[in-house]
């Protein structure tokens, strides 16, 4: 069976300066000024066109560069795997600091059911509503991006075939989007969030070849992929479990961070220049 990249993815997930603020308390973050956050510099339309524009484009990058790299590399899927995810890496990580500023570029609903759950009690992150609107976006963008993609190379937009059933997935799910998640809150915790589009792009290059799924890691792109019958096609079958992996992942990833980082600056973490230093 070939392999698939991700998403997230999702990455995308997670993701930017701006609405990584959003869960610091008292709003305030390394580099990041309260009038750059997403929840009051942008109207919730922008938000919401900067998250069905930008899951968009990351699916139009996966599908795309998953079909591209099966005309290329035929008979290679090895190849057809290092192809797919550096450009699923590469346009992950311009979207976030594209995006970023106007809507925190989620590009992932379990992204954006996070900044939920972290803000719920101070009001610092979405309402439950605005992340039903966020998911609304996200999917609806993902499913376009797919046509798109199947438009650039005259692919008819079809559901996919393509089977991602099994424990060994589903477990590989769950690792990737609890690494995602995790590391974005590591990142707040640790007040480094200026190196979340490098880290997440990195992270979700890396789950595309360690994990067995290949690093869904995002329910919105896992919902667009299944209108492609191509290389990084789902049937829509295999959806549903992986949906719910994914959601167990952003449990175990949040969980994880309480665990090792319970507060902000709980943990004397080296400042960037240090750590650059030292490496």
């Amino acid at each position: 069976m070939p392999c698939r990249a991700t998403l997230q993815p999702d990455l995308h997930s997670v993701f930017i300066e701006s609405i990584l603020t959003e869960w610091t308390p008292g709003g305030h973050d390394v580099g990041v000024t309260p009038t750059e956050r997403p929840s009051t510099r942008s109207s919730l339309g922008r938000r919401l066109a900067a998250e069905a524009t930008g899951t968009a484009l990351l699916v139009a990058v996966v599908v795309g560069s998953g079909i591209a790299a099966s005309r290329l590399s035929p008979d290679d899927v090895g190849l057809q795997l290092l192809q797919n995810s550096l450009a699923t890496v590469l346009g992950l990580a311009v979207l976030i600091t594209a995006l970023g500023p106007v809507s925190g570029a989620h590009l992932n609903p379990v992204v954006s059911l996070a900044d939920w759950w972290l803000g719920r009690r101070d009001g610092g992150g979405l309402s439950l509503r605005e992340v039903g609107q966020y998911t609304v976006a996200q999917c609806t963008g993902a499913v376009l991006g797919a046509v798109l993609a199947n438009a650039m190379f005259d692919v008819p937009t079809t559901i996919a075939g393509t089977d991602r059933v099994g424990g060994g997935l589903l477990v590989g799910e769950v690792v990737a989007t609890a690494g995602l998640v995790g590391l974005i809150l590591t990142l707040v915790r640790t007040e480094r969030t200026t190196l979340a589009a490098p880290l997440v792009g990195a992270w979700i290059g890396a789950a595309c070849w360690f994990t067995s799924s290949t690093s869904f890691a995002n329910p919105a792109v896992t919902v667009g992929r299944i209108f492609s019958d191509t290389f990084a096609g789902i049937a829509p079958g295999s959806a549903a479990p992986l949906v719910a992996a994914q959601l167990l992942g952003a449990v175990v990833g949040v969980a994880g961070v309480v665990l090792l980082y319970p507060s902000p600056r709980a943990t004397n973490v080296p400042q960037h220049d240090e750590v650059v230093t030292t490496l």
